[in-house]
């Protein structure tokens, strides 16, 4: 007796979704300044992970024998006023920088997304009590809003931290809550509710999932906002102190040496000029693969 060996068919919204991810990604492979800007924020977060390693020299070290010393090979971007490498403090601030950018856009993102489900999703009163919230604070510039929550909660890292991840809440809420009135209404949500899920499965089975890729977006333009946040609150004294390294901080030490040392504010200027838009690009590249208006769900 033969036996016939049957081969199990591929579920028809599984190959979907396989097709798709493979469509976006080819995309993305097209998108050029995407791909550059997905590089060099690789490279920060790369050199703020191993800076103890690649650092040349210790950032905190003075060296009084080379104050304000040119770019050389011995110091590739030159010193400060107190001879301490320029390279070295780059490496390490941008470690403050990446640290600001994921961890705020991680608390953003842990209180936000859940108020925005919560408001699209069940609406009246809820939603009412979530958007006045949003637009009161929406009526704040971000980096005002930032600004003066760092300056309640007192001059630190950890302070700047969440004064910038405050600030991003309101976005993460409003793009939150848009794709839960999208998606709520879509067929396989009104069939999970048919089927008898209750509303945490349906929030975070099928909304939550489906919004994942303006998300992804939200988090790439929430990233650089951050960093720039950041280097602000320290330019001003309100993130991370001296002698403590930071863009911010190294930006405003060099006001007082740019005639005499243009590389003190050069370099570092350059530094957060990249990252913001190595992550700008790579948002405008997501955005334009991820966009759900142009591919299969």
């Amino acid at each position: 007796m033969t036996t016939a060996t049957q081969t199990l068919p591929t579920a028809p919204g599984a190959t979907a979704k396989k097709r798709a991810t493979g469509g976006r990604l080819r995309a993305l492979r097209r998108n050029r300044l995407a791909l550059t800007g997905g590089v060099i924020a690789a490279v920060f977060v790369l050199a703020a992970l191993l800076a103890p390693l690649i650092a040349p020299y210790d950032p905190a070290q003075p060296d009084f024998g080379n104050v304000l010393a040119e770019p050389s090979w011995a110091h590739w971007l030159g010193t400060d006023d107190l001879g301490r490498d320029q390279l070295s403090r780059i490496v390490h601030g941008s470690r403050a920088s990446m640290q600001v950018g994921l961890v705020a856009v991680v608390l953003a993102f842990v209180i936000g997304v859940p108020l925005g489900l919560l408001a699209g999703y069940y609406g009246r009163v809820t939603d009412s009590v979530v958007s006045r919230l949003t637009d009161t604070m929406l009526a704040f510039p971000f980096l005002v809003l930032a600004v003066g929550l760092a300056a309640i909660l007192g001059p630190s890292l950890t302070n700047a931290t969440i004064a910038i991840g405050i600030s991003q809440i309101p976005a993460v809420i409003r793009i939150t809550r848009a794709e839960t009135l999208r998606l709520k209404h879509v067929d396989y949500v009104g069939a999970a509710v048919v089927n008898g899920g209750g509303d945490t499965t349906v929030l975070f089975r099928h909304i939550l999932p489906n919004a994942t890729s303006a998300l992804i977006v939200q988090a790439t333009v929430g990233i650089p906002a951050a960093i720039i946040g950041e280097a602000l609150l320290s330019f001003l004294g309100l993130g991370v102190q001296p002698p403590a390294p930071s863009l911010g901080v190294m930006l405003s030490g060099a006001q007082s040496f740019l005639a005499p040392a243009p590389w003190l504010a050069v370099f570092p200027g350059l530094a957060i000029v990249a990252a913001t838009l190595a992550f700008n690009l790579l948002g405008d590249g997501l955005r334009d693969v991820l966009d759900p208006r142009g591919g299969t769900r």
